[in-house]
């Protein structure tokens, strides 16, 4: 029987585990007190080790990935770019752009098929098909970076732009376009510094139309909008960025 480590088993965590019960892999949870160092002494070669621990939380978690497991580690986070596992020696991932929502008591919200690049992508794969949930591998790195990109535009510009404007996805396109448009022209500029790399400008914005109406009562403003604007100010300080317009929505937020 394969065995699976599942660090985190929040709503996340715990579907995955779920798929990989029903694909026959013996799943072995992860919680927060417990030893990565004693699990990975008992499982030094599990079939995969998929770390679905909150976005908060990913840096620390990386830095204590065993290094037996490096090549082991399917990543789910959101806000995620190549630096994040790269500073901690991790070279090769299966990563996946994860577009649903599954939220606790409530059957898994799908908004595009999730996307998957890495060598475990057929055993991913294989665990959505077993949890009727649409997903496609990616051909190469090049697709993987555009797709996290595209996936960081979607979350950062919904949540920001909600701040202020409200309302769902499909009503940020249609009622508040001048906004999203502003917002998202920034986040690209800031995903664009992160990177280091160019990105096309037209297939990333209508790569966010698309998601924005693949689940248009989408609620743009989550939990995380508040910390997400943070984020963005204090990266846009760090590489000199000048967003005009995500700063005017953080000044407008601190007033009130």
């Amino acid at each position: 029987m394969k065995t699976s480590i599942v660090i985190g088993l929040g709503e996340l965590g715990s579907i995955f585990a779920t798929g990989l019960l029903k694909n026959g892999h013996q799943v072995v949870p992860v919680l927060r007190e417990h030893s990565l160092t004693e699990i990975a002494n008992t499982y030094p070669t599990p079939q995969s080790v998929w770390l679905c621990v909150a976005e908060k939380d990913i840096q620390t978690a990386l830095r204590d990935i065993p290094t037996v497991w490096h090549d082991r580690l399917v990543l789910i986070q959101n806000e995620l770019l190549p630096n994040d596992w790269q500073q901690h020696d991790i070279a090769n991932p299966t990563v996946i752009s994860v577009w649903f929502e599954k939220k606790a008591g409530k059957v898994a919200q799908v908004v595009l098929p999730s996307v998957v690049y890495g060598r475990l992508a057929a055993e991913v794969s294989a665990s959505y098909a077993k949890l009727n949930l649409p997903i496609r591998t990616l051909k190469n790195e090049s697709e993987r970076l555009f797709e996290l990109v595209v996936k960081n535009l979607y979350i950062q510009t919904t949540n920001i732009a909600g701040l202020v404007a409200g309302g769902n996805t499909r009503e940020l396109v249609e009622e508040h376009h001048q906004l999203m448009q502003a917002v998202a022209k920034e986040v690209i500029q800031l995903q664009e510094a992160l990177t280091q790399q160019c990105f096309d400008h037209e297939s990333l914005m209508q790569a966010l139309i698309t998601a924005c109406y693949g689940d248009p009562h989408h609620n743009c403003m989550g939990r995380s909008a508040p910390t997400r604007l943070a984020r963005a100010i204090s990266l846009a300080e760090q590489y000199q960025l000048n967003l005009p317009t995500i700063s005017d929505i953080a000044a407008q937020v601190t007033v009130r």
